[in-house]
């Protein structure tokens, strides 16, 4: 694993070696808490409002797609230190550098980017995000990345790339942002980069619940908790035909949703369930 004072200022092209099971793992840009089935992630540069490096991306992207081995958690909490989710990219640790790249370089950098997207999509794990005050740029796009959002009122959530000049198609949003809140939702926060205030992002869809701020990590673990004790085989089934279902016809997707659902029939929590339903029990699941 890299050790931060090692890692050149501009390394999008860094790894990081991710141990399994990853309650071991020790993260170096980025706090991270296995408790139970549910792994918490924090964004943890509070006197910054949390801002991403080409290494945290770089480690993000690496432990997301780790995730897609590892057997002990079943359900992940992205969320940030100090009262703030994420404020993007920082300024003068990547937009800066960025400036002097030539070509191939900044296309490293935008498709190490999306990779981070890519892998938070391919997790079987359910991401849920605990989201409080600043939620911007890069912020914003692990937001809607997250399968789930916990947000509050005082959340100010504004995809701002139109802001700095550029286009608002940053690592993915032309796609998975409409699918969220609407062609002209989205319309609207790409090309303006404005703020999506909480009560906003709630009604459009965005945010799936709005909750107290000294109440939104404990309710998106309380999220997560829930469906890391459901049937998380069947979950994990879930959303992956959420993602793929994006590219096929209804009729395909008919079909795709009926063999996969013949898997699930054969698990034992699909067992179980009838079991427990006959005895007049809940059902315990194993994720099996």
């Amino acid at each position: 694993m890299a050790d931060a004072a090692s890692v050149p200022a501009a390394a999008p092209q860094e790894t990081y070696s991710i141990t399994l099971p990853l309650r071991d793992y020790r993260p170096v840009h980025f706090k991270l808490e296995v408790d139970g089935k549910t792994a918490v992630v924090t964004l943890n540069r509070p006197e910054r409002k949390n801002p991403l490096t080409f290494q945290s991306y770089a480690e993000l992207r690496d432990m997301f797609r780790a995730l897609q081995f590892e057997e002990e958690v079943k359900t992940v909490v992205v969320t940030g230190a100090g009262g703030n989710f994420c404020s993007g990219g920082d300024v003068f640790e990547i937009i800066e550098p960025l400036l002097s790249r030539d070509m191939p370089g900044i296309m490293q950098f935008t498709r190490m980017t999306g990779e981070l997207v890519k892998a938070m999509r391919a997790c079987p794990q359910p991401i849920v995000a605990a989201i409080d005050g600043v939620c911007v740029g890069a912020g914003a796009i692990i937001a809607m990345a997250s399968d789930l959002r916990v947000g509050t009122a005082g959340a100010k959530v504004a995809f701002l790339f139109n802001k700095v000049g550029l286009a608002g198609c940053d690592m993915g949003a032309c796609a998975i942002l409409p699918r969220i809140i609407g062609q002209g939702r989205a319309s609207d926060l790409l090309y303006t980069g404005r703020v999506m205030g909480g009560e906003e992002a709630e009604r459009w869809g965005f945010f799936n619940r709005l909750v107290e701020p000294d109440a939104v990590l404990e309710q998106a673990r309380a999220l997560a908790d829930t469906l890391s004790a459901g049937p998380t085989f069947a979950n994990s089934v879930t959303k992956r035909m959420l993602h793929m279902e994006w590219d096929m016809s209804v009729d395909q997707a008919i079909e795709a949703e009926a063999m996969a659902q013949a898997v699930c029939m054969k698990t034992e929590d699909y067992r179980r369930a009838f079991e427990a339903f006959a005895a007049k029990q809940k059902p315990v699941f194993e994720g099996n």
